[in-house]
C-alpha cells in the first residue's frame, strides 16, 4: 500500500486488498491506519466497514452510472467510487465535502486524469439516488446486502427469522465488557463505571457482562490495564460458564487464540490450563492477554486435529473446543466475512470440525466435560455436527442447555442481536 494521507485513498486501497485480493480487514486496517490521527483512524474504519456492509448495492449503483467498468490497473478507482457513494448515502459528511475529498484522493493515488470522471459519477449518483435505490431493492442480494448463497442457507435454516439475522448483520455491534471476577464482582465494576460517568447496562443472562452504551477507548475504563475487565462479546462469555471450571482441573482450551476464553477460565478457577492454537502469531495474542490480566497458562502451538504431535497422553478434566468456523455469527463485527467466504468453505469447515471433534474426544477423561463452540449460525457447523457425533459415540452423554436441547437437536444457538451469533453444545464422557 502506498504511503498516502488522504483517508478516502487509504479506504479505496484497503477495500481493494480485501475484496479483490482476499486480505483480512483485521490485518489491513492497522497497516493502513499507521500515522493517522485518532479522528482519521475512526473515519477510515467507518468507511471501510460501511462499504463492506453495503457492497452489492454500491456495485449495482455503479453498474448504472459507469459506462465502462473500471478494471485491471484501474480497479482501485472502482473502490474509490464505492467510498464516495457510501459517504453520500449513509454518512453525515456534507455532500460537497464527500465529493471533493473523494476526488482529491486521486492526487494521492496518482490519477489526476480521472478527476472529471469520478466527480461526474458522484454527482450523477446525487441526482439519481432515489431512482437507483428503488431499482436495487428489486434485487435480493442488494436488498439484503449479503451474498446469495448465504441468504439461501440462512433462509432455509431460519424460515421465521432469516430477515432479522440479515438485518442484525448490518448493524454496528455493541461493546461488551467481561468483568474479571477474581478482582471485582459485576456489580462492583458497574459502580466503578457509574462513578466515571460511563453509561452501561447489565443483563442477567450474561452474569459476567456489561454492555456499554457506546464504544470507547479501553484505556479509559477503570483499571483496564491491570485486568479488571476485558472486551468480549456477551455470547463468547458463556463458553467458560458452560465449561464450569473447578480449582485443580486440568483443562484444554483448544483453538484458543486470541485468548479471551482462556483468560475467562482462569478468572473463574485456579486451574491448570493448556491453551492450544495452530497459529504461533495468534498464540502470542493469548500470551499478551494473560500478561495484562496477571494470569498464567501453558501455551502450545499445535494442530487440534493431530493430537499425536503435541499431546503428552495425560487426559483432561474439561475441554473447551472452539473450532474453526465460518464466523457467520460475527459478520456485524467483521463485514469482510460476507465477501471472503464461499459456500464451498462451509463444506470444508464441516469436515475439519468433524476431524477435530473426533480427534479431541479421546483426550477427555471419563466423567469429563467437553464444550463444543462456534461463532457460526449455520446448522452444518453446529447442530448437525454435534448430532452426528452423538450418533457415532455411545460414550458421549448430551447435557441440555435449554428446554429444546435434545440429543437429536442438540445445543444452544444464539443469533446476532443482543449478543453475537454463537453455538454451544455440552457433552460429558460416560464413565
Amino acid at each position: 500500500m502506498s504511503n498516502v494521507s488522504n483517508v478516502r485513498a487509504l479506504a479505496a486501497e484497503t477495500l481493494y486488498n480485501v475484496v479483490d485480493k482476499g486480505a483480512s480487514l483485521n490485518q489491513e486496517l492497522p497497516f493502513a491506519s499507521q500515522g493517522l490521527s485518532p479522528k482519521d483512524k475512526a473515519l477510515l474504519q467507518q468507511i471501510c466497514y460501511g462499504v463492506l456492509r453495503y457492497l452489492p448495492s454500491l456495485e449495482n449503483y455503479c453498474q448504472h452510472l459507469v459506462e465502462q467498468p473500471l478494471k485491471g490497473k484501474r480497479r482501485i478507482f472502482q473502490f474509490l467510487l464505492y467510498v464516495g457513494i457510501y459517504q453520500l448515502q449513509h454518512m453525515r459528511v456534507p455532500p460537497h465535502a464527500a465529493i471533493s475529498e473523494t476526488v482529491n484522493a486521486l492526487q494521492q493515488l496518482r490519477a489526476l486524469g480521472l478527476k472529471g470522471l469520478i466527480n461526474a459519477i458522484l454527482r450523477s449518483f446525487q441526482r439519481q439516488q432515489a431512482e437507483l435505490e428503488e431499482k436495487a431493492k428489486q434485487i435480493p442480494v442488494c436488498l439484503y446486502n449479503h451474498p446469495n448463497w448465504f441468504i439461501k442457507q440462512v433462509k432455509e435454516a431460519y424460515p421465521d427469522s432469516w430477515e432479522d439475522i440479515l438485518e442484525a448483520n448490518q448493524q454496528q455491534a455493541p461493546m461488551w465488557l467481561r468483568v474479571n471476577q477474581s478482582q471485582f464482582s459485576t456489580q462492583e465494576y458497574s459502580e466503578m463505571l457509574t462513578a466515571n460517568d460511563i453509561e452501561h447496562t447489565l443483563n442477567p443472562d450474561f452474569i459476567d457482562g456489561i454492555k456499554l452504551s457506546k464504544p470507547r477507548d479501553v484505556f479509559s475504563l477503570p483499571e483496564f490495564d491491570t485486568g479488571a475487565c476485558s472486551v468480549q462479546d456477551a455470547a463468547a462469555q458463556l463458553a467458560a460458564r458452560y465449561l464450569d471450571p473447578q480449582n485443580g482441573d486440568a483443562i484444554l482450551d483448544a483453538c484458543a487464540a486470541p485468548g479471551g476464553k482462556t483468560c475467562h477460565i482462569l478468572e473463574l478457577a485456579d486451574a491448570d490450563v493448556l491453551a492450544l492454537d495452530s497459529d504461533a502469531t495468534r498464540l502470542e495474542r493469548v500470551k499478551q492477554n494473560l500478561e495484562r490480566i496477571g494470569l498464567g497458562a501453558d501455551l502450545q502451538c499445535g494442530d487440534a486435529s493431530q493430537p499425536h504431535t503435541w499431546w503428552d497422553e495425560e487426559q483432561f478434566d474439561r475441554i473447551l473446543l472452539d473450532v474453526p468456523c465460518s464466523a457467520t455469527g460475527v459478520i456485524r463485527r467483521h463485514p469482510d466475512i460476507k465477501w471472503l467466504r464461499r459456500a464451498s468453505d462451509i463444506i470444508d469447515l464441516a469436515h475439519l470440525q468433524n476431524d477435530i471433534l473426533d480427534s479431541i474426544w479421546p483426550l477427555l477423561k471419563p466423567g469429563g466435560t467437553l464444550i463444543y463452540a462456534t461463532c457460526s449460525v449455520l446448522p452444518q457447523e453446529n447442530q448437525q455436527q454435534v448430532a452426528r457425533f452423538l450418533a457415532n459415540n455411545d460414550n458421549a452423554e448430551h447435557i441440555p442447555l435449554h428446554s429444546n436441547d435434545t440429543r437429536l437437536t442438540p445445543g444452544l444457538q444464539l443469533l446476532p442481536g443482543e449478543s453475537d451469533g454463537f453455538y454451544y453444545a455440552k457433552l460429558i464422557k460416560k464413565p
